[in-house]
């Protein structure tokens, strides 16, 4: 029989979680993730108004994977054919599957994630005007979330481009507006911002000189490519502008034959 190939996962989102799941059964793979859990991205806003559905959307990474090993930990580097991570372990590798996506700094066990949905719904629920900054899927979302479980409250949504959901068609766009404005208590402010230094409230000023006042805000601007792990590491030459992975038409990092970059850290053209 063949020898088993060892394959190391960084990161436990949809991608990561996927081929480790899918692989774990032909390869003696090592999911390495900062938190316990998989979480499934497009049950969050939801789960801001129905915690409960937290115990549905969040699995914990034991709970899927049958025979490889996890290291929770967050990782520093790649030196040769190791990963080394931040709590000290240094992971050989065969292969290696980058998937780190986007920067996390949330809660790194189930149990903490849940207690963190429902202290957003009593900050929801306590409020009488809600402020949501970021007019992409994330804060279009949670604003209509807001509004069918919550129709009394007063919601603002504070974007900085001319249109909602901009990485979508013209016609999204305006559907998308023309349903939040057909909403009682919705306030769409287009072209403007607000700065995050600092940001307390209850009093929110706009760059525009827009005065706001609101009891609780959230903030769903998108977040920056995970990669700054890499920037020391044997691989910081493959890292564009834009802090992607170069990769082939095979996912393969340039210039390599045994290291993958799948999801949103892989510069793939779309």
């Amino acid at each position: 029989m063949a020898e088993r190939k060892r394959v190391v996962v960084v990161g436990g989102g949809v991608g990561g979680s996927l081929v480790a799941k899918n692989l774990e059964s032909h390869a003696d793979v090592t999911l390495i993730d900062p938190k316990e859990y998989y979480e499934v991205p497009y049950a969050q806003m939801r789960c801001i108004v129905e915690p409960s559905m937290a115990e549905r959307s969040v699995l914990k990474h034991s709970e899927y994977l049958k025979t490889a090993h996890i290291v929770q930990s967050a990782a520093e580097s790649v030196s040769g054919s190791e990963v080394v991570t931040e709590s000290g372990e240094r992971v050989p590798f065969d292969f290696l599957v980058i998937t780190t996506g986007t920067t996390y700094s949330g809660p790194s066990t189930k149990a903490e994630r849940v207690k963190l949905y429902e202290a957003d719904k009593e900050k929801i629920v306590a409020a009488d005007h809600v402020l949501v900054i970021g007019g992409g899927p994330v804060g279009v979302e949670l604003v209509g979330e807001i509004v069918v479980d919550f129709p009394d409250k007063k919601v603002t949504l504070v974007h900085s481009g001319k249109r909602l959901l901009e990485f979508l068609g013209t016609k999204v766009s305006d559907k998308t507006l023309k349903w939040l404005q057909s909403k009682k208590n919705v306030e769409v402010i287009l072209n403007d911002r607000i700065a995050l230094e600092g940001l307390t409230g209850p009093e929110y000023v706009t760059k525009n000189g827009t005065h706001i006042k609101a009891d609780a805000h959230f903030v769903c601007i998108g977040k920056r490519v995970g990669s700054s792990w890499l920037q020391s590491s044997d691989l910081s030459q493959l890292i564009d502008e834009e802090g992607r992975l170069k990769v082939d038409a095979n996912m393969r990092l340039e210039g390599q034959s045994n290291i993958f970059a799948v999801g949103d850290i892989a510069n793939t053209k779309v």
